[in-house]
């Protein structure tokens, strides 16, 4: 799933083109599809996947150690 924003996760560093951490679902729309994924940290994220690839186009923050 290549990335066409070359960033990383500003709270861990896990590059947005590497494969997501985990998968939690997936929706196919007219223009390709959505993805909300998990991050390494924990970080919530919605990807949009289209013909230009893959971008994070929201991003929550990791829960706080203990929650």
């Amino acid at each position: 799933m290549p990335s066409t924003t070359g960033v990383v996760c500003p709270h861990c560093g896990w590059p947005d083109g590497a494969e997501p951490f985990q998968v939690l679902s997936a929706h196919p729309t007219g223009a390709g599809g959505t993805l909300w994924t998990r991050c390494a940290c924990g970080s919530l994220q919605a990807r949009v996947v289209d013909g230009d690839g893959t971008r994070v186009v929201s991003r929550g923050r990791p829960s706080p150690a203990g929650c």
